[in-house]
């Protein structure tokens, strides 16, 4: 490899690791986070989210670099809409959650709340997924401005996975750190959980606002 293009990659990395805390990201794996009662497990969700994110913008973005075409604008601004679709529902599952901890039985059931913890893990992947699908567009557009053949794309974005791997891993470990440790509590910890799923819910709604109205989505769909 030439020292440019390791330049390049050093350069990917670190816009994976910015990607990652961006606030609809930051948000919607906060809603994750606010469920952890160990650190690990809020770590972790991290990962996955990753992982999601990156295996999206792998497999989008490198059909539409062999096809050498680009998703079009009403497409990549509906997948967009996808993403506040999904703040949405988030913010109102986790204002949901709270509810089930007033049930005693549902507190104590360990094989619940071990079954729930899994659950958890795929819910960040499925979150990356879909911010993966959201960015694949742009992802495509900055590699090819960044490399010049196709092993170097490829390359190029799973360095920038790796980033947001590392990023997302930080970031929700940071996040659960507040929720760990009100965990025993119960009043704190019921406040910071409502407060992540209000947050999620009116960003949300302000996310697809903004593109269904403020940057004519909308219309886009009447035409």
């Amino acid at each position: 490899m030439s020292i440019s293009f390791l330049s390049v990659l050093a350069l990917g990395f670190v816009l994976g690791i910015k990607h990652a805390i961006e606030p609809d990201h930051v948000i919607a794996v906060s809603t994750i986070a606010s469920q952890s009662k160990k650190l690990i497990r809020s770590s972790l969700a991290g990962v996955f989210w990753g992982i999601g994110h990156t295996a999206t913008l792998f497999i989008v973005g490198i059909i539409l670099l062999l096809m050498k075409g680009e998703i079009p604008e009403k497409w990549s601004m509906s997948l967009e809409f996808l993403v506040g679709i999904m703040l949405v529902v988030l913010g109102i599952s986790t204002i949901r959650s709270l509810k089930k901890k007033h049930n005693p039985h549902h507190a104590h059931n360990k094989e619940s709340m071990n079954s729930g913890y899994s659950v958890s893990y795929l819910k960040s992947m499925v979150i990356g997924l879909v911010h993966g699908l959201a960015g694949s567009g742009a992802m495509v557009l900055l590699t090819m401005s960044t490399v010049d053949s196709v092993l170097e794309s490829v390359i190029y974005i799973l360095i920038f996975g790796c980033g947001t791997v590392l990023g997302m891993l930080f970031f929700t470990t940071i996040l659960g750190i507040p929720f760990v440790f009100s965990s025993k509590k119960f009043k704190l910890n019921h406040t910071l959980t409502q407060i992540t799923g209000v947050i999620s819910l009116v960003f949300g709604i302000y996310y697809m606002y903004n593109l269904g109205v403020s940057e004519g989505l909308f219309n886009m769909w009447l035409q």
